[in-house]
């Protein structure tokens, strides 16, 4: 039997070859969980703040913003070896892997006793999103043919958004049903996040025996990893695939200000205004997945038109859609209000819009060879993001507004949606001048 034919699809999605229909399905399956997994943290997080350790409201954005710090500065360590590491054992156990150290982290999370412990997690944690969220975008750029990229760009986006509807949505009210059925705050606490734990774990497994396993390229043709460990850095000279990389620096910004700024706003104002913590974090995971939700519908919209537009275009769009998302939160009041969801649709629509934007131009432009490199200089591109917009955000968030980082991330996403228009004149003027 062959690994492939030529013409194996899913549905409209022609598969790239010796990529069989069933790896393509469980890469699906897995789009489901993956990101769902990650922004969970957040929502745990909010939780285990204000009901194990007891942190005062007025600490957490700081606090929040520095778990993420630290989070991100193993990200940056791994990012690159993960991607080098992919290029050589193959995407499947990495990605594999990642689930299980979620498992892990997210087992240790309710048993810590301080921030310290906490930020121990964190770290731990943030390993696994490194493998989680590499095998995630190197999987996306494998499997696809070129001409379905965005096809499967969206399905696997709208995947990452219903994922994190649901698992963000059953495991943030678990608490709440637990405390209700006489469990103590303390205890609720554990078996939300023994219950991730476990369905990581499952995930994992399915990924063990469902991916395509091996490489893209053949042993002979591998480069060595000492070169993979930087070609991701070399290719940048590559206007297209610098541009990727400057999207990545707001985009994976973009989701990690969504995930821990958003369910804490709604969190606080919750508790400002007499809310038990169960209650709080319900509030505050419901516009949470408001945005999520309008993320979720909007993929499917935005991808039908990342095959049919230039990738620098469609990108420098989505780049725009996402800046008027974020600083449209400037018009917010209190974000519990009925009024404020409609900024919220359009947080998530700008948020998705620059995420599938930006893998849709890096999964055009990375080498095969060094895909996987490529991918990890993508996402290291998008933990320096993540440092300089939390570790800012954060402290004005307490200090300031919670309004704040998502201002900031506004106007990141301004100056990439510029960057995208000048190299698209550019393009068109050399274009121009070639053919006179």
């Amino acid at each position: 039997m062959t690994n492939s034919t030529p013409n194996a699809k899913i549905g409209p999605i022609e598969l790239a070859a010796s990529v069989m229909p069933r790896h393509a399905w469980t890469f699906l399956f897995a789009s489901f969980f993956s990101i769902g997994m990650v922004t969970f943290v957040s929502i745990g997080q909010a939780y285990i703040l204000n009901e194990h350790l007891g942190i005062p409201v007025s600490e957490q954005g700081t606090i929040s913003g520095d778990l993420v710090f630290w989070t991100e500065i193993v990200t940056l360590l791994l990012f690159g070896p993960a991607g080098a590491i992919m290029d050589r054992i193959g995407r499947r156990p990495v990605y594999a892997v990642g689930f299980i150290i979620l498992a892990i982290a997210y087992l240790y999370y309710p048993l810590v006793t301080n921030v310290f412990q906490l930020t121990i997690a964190r770290m731990i944690y943030a390993v696994g999103v490194v493998a989680v969220t590499s095998g995630l975008a190197t999987v996306l750029v494998d499997y696809p043919k070129e001409r379905s990229r965005g096809k499967l760009i969206a399905v696997v986006g709208f995947l990452n958004g219903l994922g994190i509807v649901i698992l963000n949505q059953f495991f943030g009210g678990l608490p709440k049903r637990l405390v209700a059925n006489g469990m103590s705050g303390t205890e609720a606490g554990f078996w939300m996040h023994a219950t991730i734990a476990g369905t990581a774990a499952l995930t994992a497994i399915v990924l063990f025996f469902g991916l395509k396993g091996g490489t893209p390229v053949r042993h002979e043709e591998r480069p060595p990893i000492r070169k993979l460990l930087t070609s991701g850095f070399r290719h940048a000279r590559n206007p297209k695939i610098l541009l990727s990389y400057a999207a990545a620096f707001v985009a994976r910004g973009d989701q990690s200000i969504i995930g821990t700024f958003v369910p804490l706003w709604g969190m606080t104002t919750g508790l400002a205004m007499g809310l038990e913590p169960a209650e709080a974090v319900k509030k505050g995971t419901f516009i949470f997945i408001i945005s999520q939700a309008a993320a979720l519908l909007w993929a499917p919209v935005i991808g039908v038109f990342l095959d049919r537009w230039n990738r620098v275009t469609a990108l420098t769009i989505c780049m725009g859609l996402a800046a008027i998302g974020y600083l449209s939160l400037a018009m917010i009041g209190n974000p519990l209000e009925t009024y404020s969801l409609i900024f919220f649709v359009l947080l998530g629509i700008g948020q998705i819009s620059a995420f599938l934007g930006s893998q849709s131009l890096i999964g055009q432009e990375a080498p095969k060879e060094a895909r996987g490199s490529v991918i990890g200089a993508f996402n290291i591109s998008g933990a320096i993001g993540i440092l300089f917009i939390t570790t800012t955000g954060g402290r004005l968030f307490d200090g300031m507004s919670p309004k704040a980082p998502f201002i900031i991330v506004g106007a990141v996403n301004l100056l990439v949606m510029l960057g995208g228009m000048w190299l698209r004149t550019r393009e068109v003027k050399e274009r121009g001048k070639f053919a006179a």
